[in-house]
């Protein structure tokens, strides 16, 4: 299994003891006292790991584990081999995962890379910037004039934030992120390489002079407890304010326009371009690589299926895909309709060729 030599190891527990913390039920008491030292994958676990198993795709694996215990649901625990002691559990993963944020806090959130309890030496601040007591700036950060930033926040190494960016408390700024004309809120997890609060892409085409640039004077806000992925770009808003809402999670190397409003809660998958001026309600998933139109809206709970491109709106709690996007019902009809099609053309061009 991965070792996990650069985070703190987990104490050892019992099965008993796991059954308590995770609110599962140990199947066989008689097991309480085995010991339990590490978390692992079925095909990676040993006799001292706890793995879990929710999805009947690796039952091959659950068969073949050397698991010292699994959780697992109460469907399923028939077919956990003998020798590995069962946990059920109505929500395996979920409570897998509830141990692991136990054992790992430490992997939550990125502390100083340097592990510096301060300011180091090299970091570059304007005389003008208030940091709160407990923040920390690793080396050769740079903080502008008249920015302020809260108490337990990470300031990475080679960060760079520039004047009046005001950044809230517990927030985490990733190495070489660069951040301007911004205001961030509190437990906020940007991860190295942003860069936030750029100016957008807006000009006048094909103009006498050439493509004339539109001035973007707006701001980007960032609520509470958002988390965004390594590159991630967010263009600052031209005349209204670019959002991105509170409890959002967004992945790595996503594009974000300027004048962007994006709702709470939403999730946003690797590689998604969103153009400017479009609303995304609260909790809207968009998977991979999917694209955006500009001006469009994106009703409360709607889903889209990654390497969708989406040029209407679309409705709350509809779930569309394809290119160009629709409702998924329809995009699988008509992909099955194109398919039959083409199978039928095939044949019969088949057939033509022995006459």
């Amino acid at each position: 299994m991965a070792q996990p030599i650069f985070f703190k190891q987990p104490p050892s527990s019992t099965l008993a003891e796991l059954a308590a913390l995770t609110g599962a039920a140990l199947v066989d008491s008689a097991r309480g006292d085995h010991v339990i030292r590490g978390l692992a994958s079925l095909d990676e676990a040993g006799p001292m790991h706890l793995a879990f198993f929710d999805n009947l795709k690796y039952v091959d694996q659950l068969k073949a584990t050397k698991a010292g215990a699994c959780l697992v649901s109460p469907r399923f625990e028939q077919q956990v081999p003998a020798h590995v002691a069962v946990l059920r559990a109505a929500q395996p993963f979920r409570a897998f995962v509830k141990l692991a944020r136990e054992w790992h806090a430490d992997a939550l959130r990125p502390q100083s890379w340097f592990e510096i309890d301060g300011i180091a030496p090299s970091a570059i601040i304007d005389p003008s910037a208030h940091l709160e007591d407990g923040v920390i700036v690793d080396p050769l950060a740079v903080i502008g004039p008249r920015v302020e930033i809260g108490a337990g926040t990470v300031i990475g190494a080679g960060a760079v934030i520039g004047a009046d960016v005001k950044i809230g408390r517990d927030c985490n700024v990733g190495a070489r992120t660069a951040i301007q004309f911004s205001l961030i809120g509190n437990n906020v997890l940007i991860h190295p390489g942003c860069s936030i609060g750029q100016d957008g892409y807006g000009f006048i085409f094909f103009g006498p002079e050439g493509h004339l640039k539109v001035p973007q004077t707006g701001r980007v806000l960032i609520q509470n407890n958002v988390e965004i992925g390594a590159s991630t770009t967010i263009d600052r808003g031209s005349l209204r304010d670019t959002v991105i809402g509170e409890g959002t999670k967004i992945d790595n190397q996503v594009q974000i326009g300027h004048n962007v409003t994006i709702g709470r809660h939403c999730l946003l998958a690797a590689q998604i371009g969103l153009a400017g001026s479009l609303t995304i309600g609260d909790n809207v998933a968009i998977g991979a690589k999917a694209g955006l139109n500009n001006h469009i809206k994106i009703g409360d709970g709607a889903q889209i299926a990654a390497m969708s491109a989406v040029k209407d709106d679309i409705p709350a709690n509809e779930r569309w895909g394809g290119h160009l996007a629709r409702p998924t019902r329809q995009w699988f009809r008509e992909s099955l309709a194109l398919e039959r099609l083409a199978r039928d053309s095939a044949a019969h061009l088949k057939g033509e060729g022995k006459e």
